[in-house]
């Protein structure tokens, strides 16, 4: 009863209107400080609800946090043509989507850069691989799990040769063009100043060779030249997170919990 949302529209880099939806305890003020959490997916036309989920959310709400869910591209929110332009050569627009989505939280003053973090999971594990790379001076703080890092090798994996529907293959000239323009691991830049990230993994996951994580966690250890940290927690237990069980995933909420109240303060 003491919550509320808001629907918000983020103009994307092309213009393309993208809805944000804004979940926040009723009364709070738009002073730029409030420690916000955006979330974001961006793929094979999944659409993504704002929603409450219980417990884990309501530590952050009664913290003083903002919560947001953007409808980027790729998703499925507007239907199939939505999901076409996040995918393939247009995957760029998903990067694009989000990107706005944060800078909209930050011009109407729900946060700033040094408040705001931002988490994705597999696809979008790939999106915060994106948005650490093409934009690491707009966040204080990332969680990305079981995420896809190294674009040019992802197919490589008996698994991803699945997915090359979705994120193109690099047998084909322009899918590889566009694969390798956004590839995370090969953006990332030596002496960068990054922010603080978490990387989570299972050890035992089919769908996303956990190798991934590691070489992009290894490679923003190398680069970095801020005192922000860059974890990588890998659970012997778990793997892609579906049917984890109930103690592994309250592990891991509790991690990256524990890891944005103290990057956030």
């Amino acid at each position: 009863d003491d919550m509320e949302v808001v629907r918000v529209m983020a103009r994307s880099k092309d213009g393309t209107q993208v809805p944000v939806n804004i979940i926040r305890k009723k009364g709070t003020q738009l002073n730029g400080q409030n420690p916000t959490l955006l979330y974001g997916y961006g793929g094979y036309g999944i659409s993504q609800e704002p929603g409450f989920l219980g417990p884990s959310r309501r530590v952050w709400f009664d913290a003083g946090g903002v919560y947001a869910v953007a409808n980027i591209r790729g998703g499925g929110e507007f239907g199939e043509d939505w999901h076409a332009n996040g995918a393939l050569t247009h995957k760029q627009n998903v990067f694009d989507d989000f990107a706005a989505a944060a800078q909209l939280l930050i011009d109407q003053h729900y946060t700033s850069p040094e408040h705001l973090a931002v988490r994705g999971g597999s696809n979008g594990g790939l999106l915060m691989g994106a948005m650490i790379t093409q934009h690491p001076d707009l966040f204080r703080a990332v969680v990305s799990d079981v995420g896809i890092y190294d674009m040019l090798r992802v197919e490589l994996d008996p698994n991803g040769q699945f997915n090359t529907t979705e994120f193109g293959t690099v047998k084909n000239q322009d899918q590889f063009n566009a694969l390798y323009a956004y590839s995370p691991y090969h953006h990332v830049v030596d002496h960068t100043v990054y922010p603080a990230v978490l990387m989570q993994t299972g050890e035992n996951d089919g769908r996303v060779n956990p190798m991934q994580s590691r070489k992009m966690t290894a490679r923003l250890q190398a680069a970095n030249s801020s005192d922000h940290p860059i974890y990588l927690i890998t659970t012997s237990a778990a793997g892609h997170g579906i049917g984890s069980p109930l103690s592994v995933t309250v592990g891991q909420i509790a991690d990256y919990t524990a890891f944005l109240f103290d990057q956030l303060g």
